[in-house]
């Protein structure tokens, strides 16, 4: 059963954090790594049929090991969290009176009287003693609790969109005008991304739209150097 918020009307924004970072992250990866792979295999061989086949092939090998790597890596995390939440199962049946005093200390520390974090950390304790310890000794909610299919389905998702993008720019681009077409429209995204990124988790837009357009074009910049200076796809 869903808790019920203190203001339902203004919602913290933390709640959103475990799907905006995997989307953030799945959206500006797949613009970023594939209008790179797009930039350096135009700029090492400008046949549009060579730089679509890339570019497809990037979006889909992308995509896969996006959304296997945020499964992976979210799983690690998962399991540890589970196995922290078994520890504290163990230590609440074999040593309560130790775990009640480290609640209390706790609480103290946070800035209660010895006396009053005594008396919180026992009615707590009775109400929920465990869900009470994983949330504030532990520092586990149901907010940041690990979620690998969330996280890989996001990721995966977003990346893919996202680097269609750049694709079908590339696609749509006379055959001369690849590298400048994708670098526009790839630099539009970005910064688009960013201010939504921004906006979903309310932190503030100009600051967020720079760091992802800069980084962006410095990815592409880099990768373009490369297939200029080697004369291959990279």
């Amino acid at each position: 059963m869903p808790r019920a918020s203190a203001h339902p009307d203004d919602p913290h924004y933390v709640s959103r954090s475990g799907w905006l970072r995997a989307a953030v992250l799945g959206a500006n990866d797949g613009v970023v790594s594939v209008a790179s792979l797009i930039v350096g295999v135009a700029a090492a061989d400008p046949n549009p049929s060579t730089v679509v086949i890339a570019g497809i092939a990037g979006l889909s090998a992308g995509a896969m090991s996006m959304a296997a790597g945020e499964y992976v890596s979210v799983s690690s995390q998962s399991d540890t969290e589970r196995a922290d939440i078994a520890r504290e199962t163990e230590a609440l049946k074999e040593l309560p009176e130790a775990e009640l005093a480290e609640l209390a200390a706790i609480y103290q520390e946070k800035g209660l009287s010895k006396e009053t974090a005594l008396i919180v950390a026992k009615e707590l304790t009775e109400h929920d003693a465990l869900g009470t310890h994983v949330r504030d000794e532990l520092g586990l909610s149901e907010v940041h609790a690990a979620n690998p299919l969330q996280a890989a389905f996001t990721s995966g998702l977003t990346f893919s969109v996202a680097a269609g993008i750049p694709l079908l720019a590339a696609f749509a681009a006379p055959a001369g005008s690849i590298i400048p077409v994708v670098l526009v429209v790839t630099v539009i995204t970005l910064a688009a991304l960013g201010a939504l990124g921004a906006k979903a988790g309310a932190a503030p837009v100009l600051r967020a739209t720079f760091r992802v357009v800069s980084w962006g074009v410095f990815a592409m910049a880099v990768t373009a150097g490369v297939g200029w200076l080697f004369g291959v796809s990279v």
